[in-house]
């Protein structure tokens, strides 16, 4: 009996050991399990997507801040820098007459033609995000007579503020135009081979001194009211003695309208009122003289008030536009501007249809007028070499009361 039980507990303690062995071999070969291990690092990958995941939203918030604030479709600091562009054209023509007398001369300058070489610098900064700092140089204009062209000078300071979506300002204390107010101030950088088949009446693009404005959009309307500030240089009087210094004071306002996506109509109008100031006095750039006892002075000194209100001179200008797309090239766009001068009155008209895709060729079509005797029409190709390179050849035919004569033109523009 002692040896049967001896033997049952040796038998007791050989189970346990085998259990203990295959429990320890069961947990080894399950802690090696290939898909134990996936498991974990299917795990511990989930949660660094999640993380990554989390960051990426993140970004894309940001990205989305900035397009949308900067209008969309470019890299949030790409408009960070200065843009700099630079234009340069040359126009010359080749007028078919026998010779060249005053009525010519006189059609020539009515014709608006304006040979030479005209070159700009322009470079634009944005500040505050949606604000704009305009600087541009000019070496020469055409009309002025140089053909070799002048040396680098500043001709225009601009800055546009941007105050909420349907408002914003502009301030342009040197070279200021009335184009530079105007709800489509891009499109009026495009110049014709005159000033007829220009963007708009010519009197847009007339320098008039400094300028601050405003402009308010709603839906489909723009309005615009700009202040401008020009001096006129010395005034002498019949007996040749220099009297003052005087300055126009200028009003002008723009009311647009887009009836459809592709058709815009826009109403014009400038006030100019110029004045003496009654004193041989320059006060110096930016500085006006302001008169608090007007009627003080002028009860005083009546025949000096008397002068000076005759020597005033007003006269404005009233205009209205209208353009229609035909497609993305094709264009159809007039004008018509009345004017008001003492003590006469006048008005100017132009009528432009252009087929001129970027970068392939085009043509163009004007016919234009002032009201009175003179006519002219206006047609010319466009060859594109480059993208940069632009070369247009033209023919002008000018009718001006009984004098009448062909010009051809050629206009080369390089662009930087």
């Amino acid at each position: 009996m002692e040896f049967g039980s001896a033997v049952v507990e040796r038998l007791k303690d050989v189970a346990k050991s085998t259990r203990k062995l295959a429990d320890n071999l069961l947990r080894d070969s399950a802690g090696r399990n290939p898909i134990e291990i996936l498991k974990r690092l299917q795990r511990e990958a989930f949660s660094d997507i999640m993380k990554l995941r989390e960051r990426q939203e993140m970004v894309e918030k940001l990205l989305s801040y900035y397009k949308s604030s900067k209008g969309g479709g470019q890299h949030p600091f790409h408009e960070a820098g200065t843009r700099v562009k630079g234009k340069v054209d040359v126009l010359g023509a080749l007028f078919v007459m026998d010779d060249v007398d005053e009525h010519k001369y006189d059609a020539i300058q009515r014709s608006s033609i304006r040979t030479g070489i005209d070159a700009r610098l322009c470079f634009e900064t944005h500040i505050r995000e949606k604000d704009a700092l305009v600087a541009e140089f000019i070496a020469n204009e055409k009309g002025r007579g140089d053909a070799l062209g002048g040396p680098l000078s500043l001709s225009k300071v601009l800055y546009s503020l941007h105050i909420s979506d349907w408002l914003s300002g502009i301030a342009i204390p040197i070279g200021a135009q009335y184009s530079d107010t105007i709800s489509d101030r891009d499109s009026s950088q495009d110049r014709g081979l005159t000033d007829y088949s220009g963007f708009g009446p010519p009197f847009l693009h007339q320098y008039s001194g400094s300028a601050i404005g405003i402009r308010a959009s709603k839906s489909n309307l723009v309005a615009s009211l700009a202040q401008f500030v020009s001096g006129l240089g010395m005034q002498v009087n019949s007996a040749g003695i220099c009297t003052g210094i005087a300055h126009t004071f200028s009003t002008f306002g723009e009311i647009s309208w887009r009836p459809s996506r592709s058709t815009k109509l826009s109403v014009l109008g400038v006030n100019r009122q110029s004045k003496p100031s009654g004193q041989n006095i320059n006060l110096g750039a930016f500085a006006f003289p302001v008169t608090l006892f007007k009627n003080a002075t002028a009860a005083a000194h009546p025949s000096a008030g008397e002068d000076s209100w005759e020597r005033s001179v007003s006269d404005g200008s009233v205009a209205v536009m209208i353009s229609t797309e035909l497609d993305e090239a094709a264009k159809i766009r007039g004008w018509v501007e009345v004017r008001n001068s003492s003590p006469t009155r006048y008005s100017k008209w132009a009528v432009t249809v252009r087929d001129d895709p970027e970068n392939e060729f085009g043509w163009g079509l004007t016919a234009a007028g002032d009201g009175s005797e003179h006519f002219q029409i206006e047609s010319f190709v466009n060859v594109n070499l480059g993208g940069k390179f632009q070369l247009q050849p033209a023919v002008v035919y000018v009718k001006d009361g009984s004098t009448q004569f062909p010009a051809v033109m050629l206009r080369s523009s390089w662009k930087l």
